[in-house]
């Protein structure tokens, strides 16, 4: 078995009582899985002191007509590198196709489209990712940490991030009200 593996374009959603509290109530936006390790996007917290005119301005990247909106904070690593999750209705450098569910972008390109009115016609912009080595997402996912759910395009981009959480789980029907960290006995 030595296929690589690819969960892209699921959901991991944060379980309760998980281990890592950067994480907690985290819902990130899988993009890539395979043997050499795993990435994705976190798409449930807004990040308070940056938004997406902030961003433009500090590349000198002309705002236009476009609409402020919030800025997320896509995980620890490298909190400074950007990535835009974005529907398949652009393609430009470096994009990559997360199983037909949404595009993933970190070229400047795509903020230049968005800043102009021709990017694409949903999008969220984050800094920084989540990341795990070779076989590490797959140690987490059989421990208390993590469960997978199917992702939908429409909950990336029609619900708030903070509600994604929430949201995710009941796309599964699971009432996260009624979630409980730690695993049980019998």
């Amino acid at each position: 078995m030595d296929q690589p593996l690819f969960f892209g374009g699921n959901f991991l959603l944060a379980l309760p009582g998980m281990a890592d509290t950067r994480f907690d109530h985290s819902v990130i936006a899988l993009c890539v899985h395979d043997a050499d390790g795993a990435l994705g996007i976190a798409v449930g917290e807004e990040m308070e002191d940056v938004s997406l005119h902030d961003l433009l301005q500090s590349f000198d990247i002309e705002v236009g007509d476009i609409a402020n909106a919030p800025v997320l904070r896509g995980g620890p690593v490298e909190p400074r590198r950007g990535f835009v999750l974005h529907s398949l209705d652009w393609g430009g450098q470096g994009m990559l196709d997360v199983s037909g569910q949404w595009g993933l972008s970190g070229s400047l390109d795509i903020l230049k489209a968005i800043a102009r009115g021709n990017g694409p016609s949903r999008y969220l912009v984050a800094l920084g990712y989540a990341g795990w080595g070779a076989g590490q997402l797959e140690q987490e996912m059989a421990g208390d940490s993590w469960f997978m759910a199917k992702g939908q395009a429409d909950l990336l981009f029609d619900v708030p991030a903070r509600r994604r959480w929430t949201a995710a789980y009941a796309s599964v029907g699971v009432d996260s009200n009624h979630l409980v960290g730690g695993a049980g006995s019998a």
